[in-house]
């Protein structure tokens, strides 16, 4: 018996236009980004469009919706965003069949980036408005994501010193080598040869030493600054010899990550107590300690919210008395680990009785953290703060910076902690 399917005809055509609109859930994500933006204040992006030139631009709201959408499925090139306006039906939903191509998405992105990064705070109220930002506890903590630049495209101070003397003495050989041969030539040939024209081996060598020459310079303005925030003598400041410089990312710096060491950036964020894991403050930074972060996130988060934290809830690496000071300055109190305990070690026995009066900050945080309240609170940093950077690295598959220098790579960690937060709010209302 013959089997029977259902009809099957790819070439069919199409007797009405389909709608795309048909093809996507009322419940789907896009539809849900694209409801966000219509809800966004975009005029920092709309005003840079203040004259008529050439041909129209593609409309900023169309453009911020594609945009948000990939970030928040993890699509972050501008050349994988430009292939799914082609073959993915929701962002061709969103994009209304506009197809801009990559070029002009990276454009976009690069043009607004300031104005985009400054969504973050209007969909952290939006989460705020729906509920999901308790901030009773916070958890501050950050890691390190590489940039968008090998660390062998690196040299220390100390290797740019010699490296510099030795292409000094090659570009001098060449440079008599060319003017030997320009003098040959002219002897054979007459002087009709222009003799400027520089060797390859000349214009590389001589390329190299130049941009070693400027990152020698930036590393010595650097000591320098420090040794004026320090009230020493800039003068006499001198790069360590392992201090060192990027040539591709010049701002990113070495690293240490469990896997090793790596270029990049520290990237922080503070995320809220609350069953949602929203994210309140974020900011990067290529420092690699954690210790100076600690009050800059603070004070993001009460600039975005207009509220402050009771409790904020941090790891060794953010241990400092001065910390200590200035949250409780801030009426919040802090829970900051004092020092770092291994997993064989025990759990300290919880102390009874009123504290002493002579204990330094330093004591009085320990003991504080190892009564039964202390010790109950600071345990659930791990579940506040540490899961949303695994959806972020893994589930999202965001690992390493695209674009290139601090401020940029500050405006694409927003888009990240933006893209996060919208995803927790359309959790919580689907």
């Amino acid at each position: 018996m013959a089997k029977t399917f259902r009809p099957y005809d790819p070439d069919q055509m199409l007797l009405l236009p389909p709608s795309l609109a048909d093809w996507v859930p009322e419940d789907h994500l896009a539809r849900f980004v694209r409801d966000v933006v219509e809800s966004l204040d975009l005029s920092a992006v709309e005003a840079t469009y203040a004259e008529e030139r050439g041909y129209p631009p593609y409309d900023p709201r169309l453009m911020v919706t594609v945009l948000l959408y990939a970030y928040c499925t993890g699509t972050y090139s501008s050349r994988k965003i430009a292939g799914k306006l082609v073959d993915s039906v929701a962002f061709r939903f969103l994009a209304a069949g506009n197809q801009p191509d990559f070029r002009t998405i990276s454009e976009f992105r690069r043009r607004h980036g300031e104005a985009l990064a400054g969504l973050f705070v209007q969909g952290l109220r939006l989460c705020r408005h729906a509920g999901l930002v308790k901030l009773g506890r916070v958890a501050i903590d950050g890691t390190k994501i590489k940039a968008n630049a090998s660390k062998h495209k690196a040299m220390s101070y100390g290797r740019m010193r010699t490296q510099e003397a030795a292409l000094e003495q090659e570009v001098r050989a060449l440079l008599q080598h060319a003017e030997a041969a320009d003098r040959d030539e002219d002897a054979r040939h007459g002087r009709d040869r222009r003799g400027d024209e520089l060797p390859a081996e000349l214009a590389r060598r001589g390329s190299r030493l130049q941009k070693i020459r400027e990152a020698k310079a930036a590393l010595e303005a650097e000591a320098r600054a420090t040794a004026r925030a320090e009230g020493k003598p800039p003068e006499d400041a001198v790069p360590p010899d392992k201090a060192q410089r990027n040539f591709t990312d010049p701002e990113a710096k070495i690293q240490k990550t469990s896997d090793g060491f790596i270029q990049g950036y520290n990237a922080q964020i503070a995320v809220d107590g609350g069953p949602a894991q929203i994210i309140v403050a974020q900011h990067v930074t290529p420092a690699a300690p954690d210790v100076q972060q600690l009050v800059p996130v603070v004070s993001a988060i009460t600039q975005g919210l207009h509220r402050k934290p009771r409790h904020v809830l941090a790891d060794a690496g953010y241990w400092s008395e001065s910390n200590v000071a200035a949250l409780e300055a801030k009426g919040i109190e802090p829970f900051i680990a004092t020092g770092r305990r291994t997993h064989r070690e025990p759990v300290p026995i919880a102390p009874r009785g009123r504290t002493p009066d002579d204990l330094t900050t330093k004591e009085r945080m320990a003991r504080k953290l190892a009564t039964v309240r202390g010790h109950a609170m600071y345990a659930r940093r791990k579940a506040i703060v540490e899961p949303v950077f695994g959806q972020i690295k893994h589930a999202r598959g965001f690992r390493q910076f695209l674009r290139r220098g601090l401020v940029r790579v500050q405006h694409e960690w927003a888009l990240i902690c933006l893209s996060h937060n919208l995803l927790k709010l359309y959790t919580a209302r689907s």
